[in-house]
């Protein structure tokens, strides 16, 4: 196995633990403040390791790390223009990245349970897709 297959499958690993303590979705309007932070933690932590995976093949590719305070959204668009990512992937995860840069900038007392359900509901599904790609790309 070569070593960017081992550290992605580490990663994915460690995606995978992230989303099995995700709450169901229908849940999100009855959790408390704390809960849905928690909540959005989980969602945040779920990006970060794409977004590790993507800059691992950015790397081992010698495609170069985008530069910037665009370079998060670049380096998505980077791999779907490489068709390490399907651009329907790309798309999906870009929902994503809004929330982890919404997440990383915001209060947490400023979530929104309603606006979370969908990104809750639809993990799994882009996580499939992704996983998939990634998996096709080594």
């Amino acid at each position: 196995m070569s070593e960017l297959s081992e550290r992605v499958q580490v990663e994915l690993a460690n995606i995978r633990r992230v989303l099995d303590e995700l709450p169901a979705s229908e849940t999100l309007p009855t959790l408390s403040a704390l809960e849905i932070a928690g909540v959005a933690a989980l969602l945040h932590n779920f990006y970060n390791g794409v977004e590790n995976i993507l800059k691992q093949f950015a790397r081992a590719r010698g495609l170069g790390m985008p530069v910037g305070d665009s370079w998060h959204r670049d380096l998505v668009n980077l791999l779907a223009t490489e068709e390490i990512v399907s651009e329907q992937t790309a798309n999906q995860l870009r929902r994503y990245l809004a929330f982890r840069h919404f997440f990383s900038h915001g209060y947490a007392v400023d979530l929104q349970p309603a606006q979370m359900q969908l990104l809750v509901k639809d993990v799994e599904a882009v996580y499939g897709q992704f996983s998939c790609d990634i998996e096709s790309a080594l």
